[in-house]
């Protein structure tokens, strides 16, 4: 049985929660939040125990951590929790820059624990089961990824709009996009990116274009349009629609050019994040300290590529 503790206890730690009953052998046991009130409200619908002190939990009898908070606290948190000796699954993106990942890496190195940062569209059943389909009917050399997604109705309230927690469109939702443009296409070699700013002082749209090892993307990201949320892969003899919302993927086609059309289906269940979760349990059951299929080397590579891509627009946090 692993046994699980939260740190932070907002959106998605429920979401968190909502798969965790489908994860074989793991258990929630502990929860601290910033806000008492939150993480009593969060223990009373999912039981374990609420703890008064991020240390208090870590001093508990857990496992391993999942850490729920934004991105301006991961760094902290992580280290924290790998040097009390508990592996560590990190909400994306897992800090806010690349200086900051180096030192996690360093810790998880040192302590010998799992780390790994929590980018869930690679473990869905979906884009699993397209990377099988294409090994036995393939579409040729990927040379180009269009991908993107602009969401103009979250609440003006929502932690995405702070510019004090890191948030902004390229470290919410353009992580995602790099993660699909590194996984089709290879290391990146070149970017270019542009956005505008709202009234907070994060990014409200960006877009930008990479260069690859294996050919190019052009990718956008928002909070002010409403864009479409699919994501388009082309090959030399074919290309791939996964549809809205692809980093939620249950349903892809496959258009060839001969002419053929495959489409394939696979939703999920209980929010998704139960299969990153499985994962990770996995990894931690075998004494892995990483995980093959989002490793150090690939959380290095995204958020390398959200670094450049915000120096181009303009936008730094604090402390950097």
């Amino acid at each position: 049985m692993i046994r699980w503790g939260i740190i932070g206890c907002g959106r998605i730690a429920h979401r968190f929660m909502q798969g965790l009953p489908e994860v074989p052998g793991a258990e929630l046991a502990a929860s601290w939040s910033r806000r008492a009130q939150t993480v009593d409200a969060f223990v009373k619908q999912y039981g374990g125990k609420a703890c008064t002190s991020v240390e208090e939990l870590l001093a508990s009898d857990i496992d391993a951590v999942y850490i729920a908070t934004l991105p301006d606290s991961h760094a902290q948190y992580a280290k924290q929790a790998l040097k009390a000796g508990k592996h560590v699954l990190c909400e994306k993106p897992a800090t806010i820059n690349l200086s900051q990942l180096k030192e996690v890496l360093e810790v998880a190195k040192s302590t010998g624990l799992l780390f790994m940062e929590g980018m869930k569209p690679p473990f869905y059943p979906l884009y699993t089961k397209l990377k099988e389909y294409l090994l036995q009917d393939p579409i040729g050399q990927v040379g180009y990824v269009r991908a993107g997604s602009s969401v103009a109705d979250i609440s003006k309230d929502h932690p995405n709009f702070s510019y004090e927690l890191a948030g902004g469109s390229l470290m919410q939702i353009g992580i995602y996009e790099a993660f699909l443009a590194l996984d089709w296409l290879g290391p990146l070699l070149n970017i270019q990116a542009m956005g505008h700013f709202g009234e907070t002082g994060i990014d409200m749209f960006a877009i930008f274009q990479t260069q690859h090892t294996g050919g190019y993307s052009q990718v956008y990201t928002g909070f002010d349009l409403h864009g479409k949320g699919d994501a388009l892969i082309a090959g030399t003899l074919g290309n791939i629609t996964i549809h809205k919302n692809w980093w939620n993927p249950a349903k892809a086609t496959i258009d060839y050019l001969d002419g053929r059309s495959v489409e394939l289906n696979e939703p999920f269940i209980a929010g998704g994040l139960n299969y990153e979760t499985a994962h990770f349990c996995e990894l931690i059951r075998a004494g892995a300290i990483e995980s093959p299929i989002i490793s150090h080397e690939m959380s290095k590579q995204m958020i390398a590529m959200i670094d450049e891509a915000r120096e181009q627009v303009g936008l730094k946090f604090i402390g950097e």
